[in-house]
């Protein structure tokens, strides 16, 4: 803590523009440190949970769906690499609350630096959790025969947007991370928002073998849009609305929740 603190003590110094910078830089460097010190964690989240999620649904449903695993995986792993990178948005959310609730979000606010680095750092930080993780489950993919028809480019394009999704996600659950009282609150939040919206998606199955009413509301969905986004792109079948929907969505989500985010921390600061 030391040491962070005279670095933004010494930052701070300098101009604006170059504090912020500095600031959310040095967030980004403890969020790492934080991430070594919880390594065992982080591969069992970020590497291994892809891995066991892909093949407990592949090989389970597979043949039950499309009769094929192979052919499953074609539709299948594009859902997955979504299922995987959701649930690590949390992790923004409950660390933020954790500072909070320890006392250290009290110490920062005394420190002269640009408040917001202490909410952008991690989130920008965890763009490599996800890169991981998907880059798990992408290879596993490969492995069990999943052949992106979109080629290297759609699927780069594919793995960018979900970094991007993510990112935008991350921010509802830092909105929570600050209201919330314990980090328990805000994992358990999630479980009550991710896991139903995940399984009313096209995720798993696609919409148009569901009732007309059902399918309206799979698609609307903003699990279902990006998923949809990152199918196309992988597949290279993607239109442009298909691209406009799931950027529309991040967009969203980062207008309404990044600035909520930031307001409720700062008036926190002034209590």
């Amino acid at each position: 803590m030391k040491n962070l603190n005279e670095s933004l003590a010494y930052w701070n110094s300098s101009p604006k523009s170059i504090s912020a910078f500095k600031a959310t830089q040095t967030f980004m460097w403890r969020t790492v440190q934080n991430t070594k010190n919880n390594l065992f964690g982080y591969v069992i989240e970020a590497v291994l949970s892809p891995v066991i999620m892909l093949l407990i649904f592949g090989y389970l449903f597979g043949g039950a769906i499309a009769g094929s695993t192979t052919k499953y995986i074609q539709f299948l792993l594009p859902g997955i690499l979504i299922l995987t990178v959701i649930p690590l948005t949390v992790y923004s959310g409950a660390s933020l609350c954790l500072d909070i609730t320890k006392g250290v979000y009290n110490r920062f606010r005394t420190m002269p630096f640009w408040q917001p680095a202490s909410i952008l750092g991690p989130l920008v930080t965890d763009g490599i959790r996800y890169t991981v993780a998907l880059l798990s489950a992408l290879t596993t993919g490969l492995i069990l025969g999943f052949r992106p028809e979109g080629g290297v480019l759609g699927t780069v394009l594919a793995i960018l947007f979900l970094i991007f999704f993510a990112f935008s996600v991350s921010w509802i659950f830092s909105t929570i991370g600050v209201i919330a009282k314990r980090p328990e609150s805000v994992s358990g939040s999630s479980m009550v928002i991710i896991y139903p919206l995940m399984f009313a998606s096209n995720i798993l199955v696609d919409s148009a073998t569901m009732p007309r009413w059902i399918q309206v509301i799979v698609d609307l969905n903003p699990i279902s849009i990006a998923t949809t986004t990152v199918r196309g792109l992988m597949s290279g079948t993607v239109t442009s609305a298909e691209i406009v929907g799931g950027m529309v969505i991040c967009v969203l989500f980062i207008i309404v929740f990044a600035p909520l985010t930031i307001y409720l921390y700062l008036s926190k600061s002034n209590k």
